[in-house]
């Protein structure tokens, strides 16, 4: 699939220069990509940082030197032609955006579900609220200044997991992040995606936001809009006791939250975790 995502940034109808480079991780790098086009070439490097997908993201942003944009794609999602293109004409326009998403069609199954975005602009108290799945990595068009702002991307956070969410809140904290409507990146979910059931890392990847980010602290919906996500990954892991436990702190903070009730049938084992997930995953959705 890594040639398909390649094929699809070296398509973009975008009329300046892209310099595509393909990050190894873990992996020798396969030179057989590289192409040297005066207005599309492509650069295959290693890994040099952390293991791990934040490691490698930060690998592709320090080589990336000068360019005034910097963009993500994952070796298993698409670009639309004018991806590019409608992006760099929102931030051209807007001096106080550090990023700009689009929206997704998500590949499921053999099913497309396009997920426009609801917003044109994300802010922070939003992101707090609801992670916009919209916003999806492989949409992130970054002003390369921007990491001058916030530091790149957190290799701390256990497994790599959120990293692109925990982005997302540091940007939004200081400059506005602009939302292309329009579903412009194919973001394949299958049965076997790398996080779908690493639920350890989810557990602790997710305490980690929740203490990195006091700002879930002061809003009860935000905070158990997690915890939620920390219930239903226990009790994929079969640890009753500890959902349970959490179930309880989201009851006495914000019993509207709506992923508690999915924990205690999975923890019941009236149903199984990756069947209520394949069942979020088939409407494009996650839990």
């Amino acid at each position: 699939m890594l040639r398909s995502a390649l094929d699809s940034i070296l398509q973009q109808d975008y009329a300046g220069q892209i310099d595509v480079i393909v990050v190894f991780d873990q992996a020798d790098p396969d030179r057989s990509l590289e192409q040297h086009d005066a207005l599309r070439s492509v650069r295959v490097i290693a890994n040099t940082r952390t293991p791990g997908l934040s490691g490698a993201r930060n690998s592709g942003i320090l080589e990336s030197g000068d360019a005034e944009y910097v963009a993500f794609c994952d070796d298993d999602d698409t670009w639309l032609p004018r991806k590019i293109t409608e992006q760099v004409t929102v931030l051209v326009d807007d001096d106080g955006a550090g990023l700009c998403t689009t929206g997704i069609v998500i590949n499921y199954d053999g099913r497309a579900i396009p997920r426009p975005s609801p917003v044109d602009v994300l802010d922070h108290r939003t992101l707090l609220r609801d992670r916009t799945p919209e916003a999806h990595s492989s949409t992130f068009l970054f002003r390369r200044s921007v990491f001058d702002e916030v530091g790149l991307i957190d290799e701390d956070i256990p497994g790599g997991y959120s990293e692109d969410y925990d982005i997302l809140l540091r940007v939004a904290r200081v400059r506005r992040i602009r939302c292309v409507r329009t579903p412009l990146a194919t973001i394949h979910w299958g049965r076997t995606s790398y996080f779908q059931t690493r639920w350890q890392t989810t557990v602790m990847a997710q305490r980690y936001l929740l203490e990195k980010h006091p700002e879930f602290g002061r809003d009860r919906r935000a905070e158990c809009r997690v915890r939620g996500q920390i219930a239903f990954a226990l009790a994929a892991l079969g640890e009753r006791r500890s959902t349970f436990r959490e179930v309880g702190a989201i009851l006495r903070r914000w019993p509207l939250e709506k992923r508690w009730p999915i924990a205690v049938l999975v923890a019941l084992r009236v149903v199984s975790a990756d069947r209520a997930l394949a069942l979020a995953h088939r409407f494009g959705r996650g839990i």
